[in-house]
Order: structure tokens, then C-alpha cells, then sequence
């Protein structure tokens, strides 16, 4: 069965993200190992695209996938606080000099 996503091929989950986006999820999150010169393009290039009136409600189009994957997906975020452990207090005997 293949998947589409507004007539266009959507395989992976990063297909979908991209196509839901309508820019490719490493243009906002990066990439492993970039430079200090490609991460400066990448933000530069990041920063023109939300200018163009087309992308002006992405920041708002995020919250709300972020959203719906956290009302579908409450296990992801099971958090659970950890227990600290007692703190063991040294005895020190002895006379100080």
C-alpha cells in the first residue's frame, strides 16, 4: 500500500513531517556534524522562509502537530520522577590539628 500526502509519495515518517511542513525537517532541527558555517546558512535560510507570508503560520502549524502527537501518543510522555537517593554522611573521627 502506498501512501500520499496532497499527491505526493510519503514512505517514512520523515516524509510525512516534510510534507506536512512543507520544508525538510533538517532545515529546523539540523544536522548531525554541520559546521559552525553550515548551521549560520541553515538559520539564514530557516529565518527567510518564515518571512515569506506563505510559512507565516508555521511556528503555529508546530505547536499544533506537537500537540496532537502528545494527545495521540501519551505513553511517549510518561514521565515518572525519579527517587533520590539518601545521602550517606562520612563519620570522620579523629582530632583536628
Amino acid at each position: 500500500m502506498r501512501n500520499y500526502v496532497s499527491g505526493h509519495p510519503a514512505d517514512t515518517t520523515e516524509d510525512f513531517i516534510e510534507l506536512a511542513l512543507g520544508t525538510p525537517v533538517e532545515l529546523w532541527l539540523g544536522v548531525e556534524g554541520e559546521t559552525e558555517e553550515e548551521r549560520a546558512a541553515r538559520l539564514d535560510a530557516a529565518r527567510d522562509i518564515l518571512t515569506d507570508p506563505h510559512y507565516g503560520s508555521l511556528p503555529d502549524d508546530l505547536i499544533r502537530l506537537a500537540a496532537r502527537v502528545v494527545d495521540d501518543h501519551p505513553d511517549l510522555f510518561n514521565v515518572v520522577p525519579l527517587v533520590r537517593p539518601a545521602r550517606r554522611r562520612t563519620v570522620r573521627r579523629g582530632v583536628a590539628a
